[in-house]
């Protein structure tokens, strides 16, 4: 603990920015559309919460390895094997003035909860489906009350979603301001105010934002005092901007462009294998897909190892199963869940009556970084063993349609947990389950539910493996890779993406972000 200490005084020592003003240009490949951290895990949306927002419990974010810290939270203990309390920091401030209450936080989980919209729904199933209530127990006290004893109970309040919103100000914002209407939350997607050392303004949705910072903020203040991001979705037009000085930092990089951006004097790159699998799944209940056999195949015939030498120069990771290093003990790299084998594949085509068939593929043109690319890899080497890929490039999100029979997607790790990524996505109340495109047996639930709900590792570990045992077999998705995603920016900017982070998060705190002289 101590060393951890000192390390990160260091760091922030190293990082303590100038006294003049700093403004910060930021050119992005995507935007999200609306802004609220309760009802939002995408990837678009991961890049920018967390300088606006706050969850009741921090963690260190230099060390890939999780150690939790206070953060609206002071204190947390399990009274019961079902109830943990949480004591509230006095004196936090929201960015219109309004003090954080007992009330707020019991607000931001209720919400959740109780399924205030369609998308709280989906993320209570995802990551509070196992929360049955939240309580105030006095001014600064909140009860939390689970159905089951929950062994993630200090990592779900840490995820983003679990960031503290006003509940006062969200009721004002349209219709009766004594009740909390789902009109409210549009409105304050549109108008989102948190906790965080930044304030969101001038949000453009899908286009651009301001981070100002806050004054009034609880904790360390922020270095900069504003960051501007704009999308540019043009990878070209991106480099342009930052060559041209009229930003100082590009996200989303190719490999095959960091020579251009490196042979610039005045810039530079910085980059990190990111905790998020770039995915092919298939719709299991289109009857093209209904063969397992079928997935398996064009499973087997996709070489990863290929993609990532042709795509990432080597630098992605191609992965044995659905796994992290992140997860610590729960780290499996010794499950052998997905294999390239394209004779196998032509043989289990022939065996289910399916060569020379067309299968349509999916992906949008920009969304992930090298997906196109990709998908017109994948498509040789399914014509390799005998398949025609239909290949469709749109930007519209085809995942829960009904015709849609293969397409790219992400898994990313929204907490250092099995359940925080393979779950997020796969468990029984997953989003490709709950989307209709994959039905697990009733076997399938009580492997998931065992390794959910177990506090012993080894049960953890042994469930999980009979898991990924289930998922090879009926192979509804195959990991390509973690892609190595890069960042360009200017030489006298000093930022990295920090390795406890969840996928893109463009983290200007304090000690993560500063300009050199």
């Amino acid at each position: 603990m101590h060393k951890t200490l000192l390390i990160a005084l260091a760091t922030t020592t190293m990082l303590v920015a100038p006294s003049h003003a700093l403004d910060l240009k930021v050119a992005v490949q995507n935007l999200p559309a609306t802004l609220d951290p309760g009802k939002d895990h995408s990837n678009t949306g991961s890049q920018i919460y967390y300088n606006a927002f706050d969850p009741l419990i921090e963690k260190d974010y230099a060390a890939a390895e999780v150690s939790f810290k206070p953060g609206i939270a002071t204190e947390w203990k399990q009274i019961e094997p079902t109830i943990f309390e949480v004591k509230l920091r006095d004196g936090v401030k929201f960015h219109n003035g309004a003090t954080v209450t007992a009330e707020d936080v019991v607000f931001s989980f209720e919400r959740i909860i109780n399924e205030a919209t369609p998308e709280f729904g989906s993320v209570k199933k995802q990551f509070f489906n196992n929360f049955e209530k939240v309580a105030a127990v006095d001014a600064t006290t909140v009860r939390f009350t689970t159905f089951k004893p929950e062994p993630l109970f200090e990592t779900l309040l840490n995820t983003s979603e679990g960031s503290i919103v006003p509940k006062a100000y969200i009721a004002g914002l349209s219709g009766d301001p004594a009740v909390v209407e789902p009109s409210d939350f549009d409105a304050f997607g549109l108008a989102p105010v948190g906790t965080g050392p930044y304030s969101i303004q001038n949000f453009q949705p899908g286009e651009g934002l301001t981070y100002v910072k806050f004054a009034d903020y609880w904790g360390d203040k922020a270095p900069l005092d504003s960051a501007e991001l704009r999308r540019i979705p043009e990878m070209a037009t991106r480099i342009t901007a930052l060559a041209n000085g009229e930003v100082d930092l590009i996200t989303n990089v190719p490999p095959d462009q960091l020579a251009t951006i490196e042979a610039n004097p005045n810039l530079k790159v910085e980059g990190a294998v990111t905790p998020l699998f770039h995915v092919v799944f298939f719709n299991t209940e289109n009857p093209k897909m209904a063969d397992k056999r079928v997935r398996q195949a064009l499973s087997m015939a996709i070489d990863r190892n290929l993609l990532n030498e042709a795509l990432w120069l080597g630098k992605a990771v191609v992965p044995s199963t659905h796994t992290y290093p992140q997860y610590g003990e729960l780290y499996m790299p010794e499950l052998n869940t997905f294999e390239y084998n394209p004779e196998k594949a032509k043989e289990l085509l022939k065996e289910a009556g399916f060569e020379g068939q067309t299968v349509r593929y999916d992906t949008d043109p920009v969304y992930y970084t090298n997906g196109l690319l990709a998908a017109q890899a994948i498509k040789e080497m399914w014509a390799a063993v005998g398949v025609t890929m239909d290949l469709k490039v749109d930007p519209k999100w085809t995942g829960d349609d009904k015709d849609m029979e293969s397409r790219n997607w992400s898994n990313p790790m929204y907490f250092a947990d099995p359940a925080g990524s393979f779950g997020t996505m796969w468990s029984p109340t997953g989003a490709r389950i709950t989307g209709g495109s994959w039905k697990p047996n009733e076997a399938y639930t009580e492997m998931w539910e065992r390794f959910r709900y177990s506090t012993d590792i080894a049960t953890r570990k042994a469930a999980y493996a009979e898991i990924m045992a289930y998922v090879k077999d009926e192979a509804p998705v195959l990991v390509l890779y973690q892609p190595y995603e890069s960042y360009g920016m200017t030489k006298s900017l000093e930022w990295k993406p920090l390795p406890g982070h969840i996928p893109y998060v463009l983290d200007f705190r304090a000690g993560a972000v500063a300009f050199n002289d």
